[in-house]
């Protein structure tokens, strides 16, 4: 099964300052774990071109797409809201992020490969239609799920969310359009505050207690995300995936382990195996504990990639 890596060395280069947890050895702690296991040479790599605005405004609100080139700072520090920043080569790693995402479509698309997984930063999921919010600036995803639907016209694309936090953003611009199913665990009460109680028949929101368990995550998944999925039938499946449920990670507060991760993403690739052509588009979203985050990620490649 051949499985498509995208990455874009200016992904390193988005820096939000020295504490903060959303950092560029998020990336090097993957690709260090991917060499160390022997997985990152039986990838196929790619280098993502930069997202178009086309392909933004599917997504986006051409206002809050214009303000971001706009707001993109030559020196310093530019805050687009209290968590989320500007240097000056992050409007370039956003664009390649996003292209990141649609180029893993293409590819899945063209029969270049099965499945395929975007080591890029910044992440995606709480930027909304018309804002950024929660260290996102565009929503990778989003951006990903829409290219899917309007460059090849699939009916039915779904995202799977196992962040920590809820991919609120994700439901802002997904909420009325029912070729989309969003399957989302997360923690709450927590950031982003929402999503306990919104759902609908295309949102699958299943929130979790602070210390819920791999066991309890498990529960979740099965019997709310692939009941939906099921009955949906989705032709591509996206995963949103953030490793900062994970027990080592003190910014989420739940218990997964990596053996969590591994049979999530076994139950996501049956579920794309019988109605999707085995294709899966996988986005990091977060993770903040370095060595966990590569170890997870590492697992979940492993399970992609079949090796």
């Amino acid at each position: 099964m051949l499985t498509a890596y995208l990455t874009h060395p200016l992904c390193l280069k988005h820096d939000m300052g020295a504490d903060h947890p959303e950092c560029p050895a998020r990336l090097n702690a993957i690709e260090d774990q991917l060499i160390a296991s022997g997985l990152l040479h039986f990838l196929s790599h790619h280098e993502p071109p930069r997202v178009t605005r086309e392909q933004l405004l599917r997504v986006h609100d051409g206002a809050y797409v214009e303000s971001v080139f706009a707001r993109a700072p030559q020196t310093g520090l530019v805050h687009l809201d209290g968590d989320t920043a500007m240097n000056p080569f992050t409007l370039d790693a956003a664009l390649y992020a996003a292209g990141a995402g649609v180029q893993a479509v293409d590819l899945l698309m063209a029969g270049q490969a099965e499945n395929a997984f975007c080591n890029i930063r910044p992440p995606g999921h709480h930027a909304g239609r018309g804002g950024a919010a929660g260290f996102c600036i565009f929503n990778n995803v989003a951006v990903a799920a829409a290219h899917a639907l309007e460059q090849y016209g699939l009916q039915r694309v779904a995202i799977a969310d196992f962040d920590v936090h809820h991919g609120d953003g994700t439901e802002n611009i997904f909420r009325d359009d029912p070729r989309v199913m969003l399957c989302s665990t997360f923690r709450h009460p927590y950031y982003p505050y929402c999503g306990a109680d919104s759902g609908n028949e295309h949102i699958i929101n299943v929130a979790l207690a602070a210390g819920a368990s791999g066991e309890d995550f498990r529960a979740a998944v099965t019997q709310h995300w692939l009941p939906a999925l099921e009955r949906f039938q989705p032709q591509m499946l996206f995963i949103s995936a953030g490793f900062d449920a994970h027990r080592e990670d003190d910014m989420g507060g739940l218990a997964l382990r990596e053996a969590d991760y591994v049979w999530v993403t076994e139950a996501l690739k049956a579920m794309a195996e019988k109605h999707a052509g085995r294709r899966i588009v996988s986005v990091l979203e977060g993770g903040y504990a370095l060595h966990a985050l590569g170890r997870s990620v590492a697992a979940h490649i492993k399970v992609l990639s079949g090796l």
